[in-house]
């Protein structure tokens, strides 16, 4: 069943491997590996936006994994989205949100409507989808709640500095009228694919926090204070990170 899926994926996609170019394989071993998330770690853009919850990502968004994501996103290369949810759910696992009490909401960050028309599909909501099936088979229970929309246009993010962003993001989030529902008991957990200065994850938190579907929300929870209790302890997991905002996890015991 697999050989016939593959022979027909490679009617509409590149047979080639989208990291690298290895042929005849949709990604190859190697990418597959980068995309693991056996480097996940912190992330702690410069200058940090205000409200950013603590951030992990899977990998660092350069080589082949930059590759990857841009040929999902852009190329509509759909069935990435299965390696690219892997990665996110091992960022999502590393962000203190292990198996434990209630079930952990997967959030996406929304793309605008025109993108999504362009693209053909919301690249963050479907890897959402796949990492909380690949959490649920680690035991974790998981779910996706697209609670969140654009209540006002926003300018194309490409070429925009940090300041920019904020100002371009600033207030254009807020959660639905079914958010409290949808979220109720949960952990929360806000997903994108990228991040780059933080202003698009800030402003995701911001609008889930106005809405109240935090408890205990403050400055001190976006220091992520543990054992916070269901529906608080707001995290963030994306799939990768540029080299310079990335920090990677220290080793167990490391001093």
């Amino acid at each position: 069943m697999r050989g016939w899926w593959q022979e027909l994926a490679g009617l509409v996609l590149p047979v080639d491997c989208a990291g690298c170019g290895a042929v005849r394989v949709l990604v190859c071993d190697d990418c597959r590996g980068a995309l693991s998330g056996g480097a996940a770690g912190p992330v702690r853009p410069s200058p940090r936006p205000e409200g950013l919850p603590v951030v992990r990502a899977a990998a660092v968004y350069e080589g082949a994994v930059r590759a990857v994501l841009l040929a999902h996103k852009e190329r509509g290369a759909l069935p990435l989205a299965g390696v690219l949810g892997g990665a996110l759910a091992a960022a999502v696992l590393t962000a203190g949100t292990g198996p434990g009490p209630g079930e952990v909401a997967l959030v996406p960050v929304p793309s605008a409507r025109r993108q999504v028309r362009a693209r053909g599909h919301d690249p963050a909501r479907r890897i959402a989808l796949a990492a909380a099936g690949r959490l649920r088979r680690a035991g974790v229970p998981a779910r996706v709640a697209p609670v969140l929309g654009l209540r006002r246009a926003v300018a194309d993010q490409a070429g925009l500095g940090a300041r920019q962003r904020r100002e371009n993001l600033a207030g254009a989030l807020a959660v639905r009228r079914d958010g409290a529902r949808l979220t109720r008991g949960a952990r929360i957990v806000l997903v994108d694919d990228v991040v780059t200065t933080g202003a698009t994850l800030a402003e995701a938190a911001r609008a889930v926090r106005a809405a109240g579907l935090v408890a205990g929300a403050g400055a001190g929870e976006a220091r992520g204070a543990p054992g916070a209790g269901p529906g608080g302890g707001l995290r963030a997991a994306v799939v990768a990170a540029p080299a310079d905002s990335f920090v990677r996890a220290p080793r167990a015991g490391a001093r």
